[in-house]
């Protein structure tokens, strides 16, 4: 979707303010060390959907913990907002933290794998290779 410069701002502004609630006002401890990785409001400012990340393994309890937290998150964002409606919110897991770590990890792997070959460390692939001439 593309995005003008007063809608980017409408989008950060909604992830501070979430954010702010998440971490100052919710007390819930399932949503600890959950972090807002951005947000979308729609152009009328009715629906925002909200990007979040969390560790491996804590998927379903945040997004169990946003379900019932979504309520008191809405009207606590309508009231620090001048905006005409409290928009309706819909939290979504962000896989893309998740799909970085895993290619920095594959890149790691095949770094160490490539000096290891270059420096000649990896005698059972050198081994292996005279064995079959």
């Amino acid at each position: 979707m593309k995005q003008g410069s007063s809608n980017r701002k409408v989008n950060e502004q909604a992830r501070e303010v979430i954010a702010g609630i998440l971490l100052f006002e919710i007390s819930d401890p399932r949503l600890a060390l959950v972090t807002v990785t951005g947000c979308e409001v729609s152009y009328d400012r009715s629906v925002c959907n909200v990007y979040y990340t969390v560790e491996p393994g804590r998927y379903e309890e945040a997004a169990a913990a946003f379900k019932a937290a979504a309520g008191r998150i809405r009207s606590l964002m309508a009231r620090q907002l001048s905006w005409r409606v409290a928009p309706e919110l819909r939290f979504r897991l962000d896989a893309s933290v998740d799909e970085a770590e895993r290619i920095a990890s594959a890149l790691k792997r095949d770094a160490v794998r490539n000096a290891a070959v270059a420096s000649g460390d990896d005698e059972r692939a050198s081994g292996d290779d005279a064995a079959g001439e």
